[in-house]
């Protein structure tokens, strides 16, 4: 089950374990992603808070976590192939995973329907 926010984060749940990173459309938008500043493993975020930066060719961009939770792992891949993160949005260059603080947090984001309306309205 994948949900997305309106600031383009994408978060997958499995078991208590949510995976996040941006969307497809959001690494369309951003170009050629060159840097990727990852949070620390331990760190605890509530919904919302700017959790991670990418940067592209055109612009840096905060990415804000979709629930609140506890950061689990890292992707390191990404600090050294950063492009990653064009290559695979929504699969390989994803940002971290969470243990989440509340799983029924997810029932407040946009199933993949709504986002993809959600984009297409505001495209």
């Amino acid at each position: 089950m994948k949900k997305f926010t309106k600031d383009h984060e994408w978060i997958s749940l499995e078991g208590e374990i949510a995976t996040v990173g941006i969307t497809d459309h959001a690494q369309s938008l951003l170009g050629d992603v060159v840097f990727v500043e990852l949070p620390s493993v331990g760190a605890h975020y509530a919904a919302g808070d700017q959790f991670a930066v990418v940067e592209s060719v055109k612009a840096a961009s905060d990415v804000y976590a979709p629930v609140a939770g506890t950061v689990l792992e890292v992707n390191s891949d990404l600090e050294g192939n950063p492009a990653q993160v064009n290559e695979g949005a929504e699969t390989t260059g994803w940002f971290a995973r969470f243990k989440l603080d509340d799983a029924a947090s997810l029932g407040d984001l946009m199933d993949q329907a709504a986002y993809e309306a959600f984009v297409a309205a505001n495209s």
